[in-house]
């Protein structure tokens, strides 16, 4: 979802996962063009790798809320799964209006838990299939405790330097990627892509093997 069309989100709700277009078409035919399938970065983001046997970053930028993010969320979790070893993947919340930092908030604080793996995809489920309202730390809160995991260390956590500076961090990231909408993937610090450039969910991926390969490269 864009971040100016973010409004119009409210209103609409319900929109369809995003279709591929036709320059998805285009871009299996000729490989992906920079520029129209994915933009160098002019400045390159920062880069946090975990150790010397991984190579590249790549980040999802998403929001709880967003329709295509839940859409994009079962591909991508399958894509990351079959990626090499040198190749490091993280979600990265994005934080653009006090209500996406609510969002951003509760996954940073599922993470300082241990409990970010058994809850991130029920958060999805909550909210896009369940249709249950968690805009609001305290609907947050609420919903951890009907999991059954500690509601109190949760609400805590949700007000804690560690959530705030791992929230920061991420909203710097989407500034350095100039990220303006979700899902998008940043990758290797230099590449950014999203479906409304690659012409499709599917399509960004395909796009992202493509970026991974530059990377290595140095390109």
């Amino acid at each position: 979802m864009q971040r100016r069309r973010f409004n119009a989100r409210l209103a609409a709700a319900g929109a369809a996962a995003l279709a591929p277009l036709a320059v998805g078409r285009a871009q299996a035919q000729s490989g992906p063009v920079e520029g129209r399938h994915y933009i160098r970065l002019a400045t390159p983001a920062p880069v946090s790798l975990p150790g010397p046997d991984k190579k590249v970053e790549v980040l999802e930028f998403f929001w709880y809320e967003c329709p295509h993010c839940n859409s994009f969320e079962p591909l991508a979790d399958a894509w990351s799964k079959r990626l090499s070893s040198d190749v490091v993947y993280r979600k990265v919340p994005v934080g653009f209006s006090a209500r996406h930092q609510v969002a951003q908030k509760a996954f940073y604080a599922l993470e300082e838990m241990g409990q970010l793996d058994a809850m991130h995809k029920r958060v999805f489920a909550a909210i896009h299939v369940q249709r249950q309202r968690l805009m609001t730390e305290k609907a947050y809160v609420d919903f951890v405790a009907a999991q059954g995991l500690d509601a109190a260390r949760f609400e805590s956590l949700l007000k804690s330097f560690s959530v705030a500076t791992k929230a920061n961090r991420a909203r710097q990231l989407s500034e350095a990627y100039r990220i303006d909408g979700t899902p998008a993937l940043g990758v290797g610090g230099r590449y950014y892509t999203s479906g409304t450039l690659a012409g499709g969910l599917q399509a960004m991926l395909a796009v992202a093997d493509h970026l991974i390969m530059l990377t290595r490269r140095g390109a």
